[in-house]
């Protein structure tokens, strides 16, 4: 629904989120991607300490790139990310930057991480989800699974 320069999305009956557009010299937009990506194999191993850097990881590179986190969800197997970004920035580079540093951080702090299967410098499954819709998916997840984080 959109209200004046606002933009209301439902996300799965629990409530709103706004969003207003963005500007800049030539632009007017507003960009949510949907992200979605899994450890290799779908290992579970997103829990505890894990999961609390991943989230803080995620998080610092989002801040230093100047992506707007507007919902992040980590589950026991995968990862949830609505982010708001800049029309110059694709779906494919955000997740490269975060599943890259996720992958490496976190593989240098548990050392349990290390012993699982990789391919390349990413300890995660080439399969991943990109869109620009289903705002709700997150928090129906989160509903289905229960959030680790």
């Amino acid at each position: 629904m959109m209200r004046g320069n606002t933009v209301e999305l439902r996300v799965d009956g629990y409530g709103t989120i706004d969003m207003e557009y963005q500007r800049d010299e030539h632009r007017v937009h507003l960009i949510v991607y949907h992200l979605v990506w899994c450890p290799k194999r779908r290992k579970a191993v997103l829990v505890g300490d894990v999961a609390r850097d991943c989230r803080a990881l995620i998080e610092a590179k989002c801040v230093e790139k100047g992506w707007a986190i507007q919902e992040l969800a980590i589950q026991l197997d995968h990862v949830h990310l609505f982010v708001r970004a800049w029309p110059t920035t694709s779906a494919a580079d955000i997740l490269k930057e975060v599943k890259g540093v996720t992958s490496r951080e976190l593989r240098l702090k548990h050392p349990q991480l290390r012993r699982l299967p990789r391919s390349g410098p990413a300890a995660t499954s080439p399969a991943r989800l990109a869109t620009s819709r289903k705002p709700r998916s997150a928090a129906t997840s989160k509903r289905r699974r229960g959030s680790n984080t």
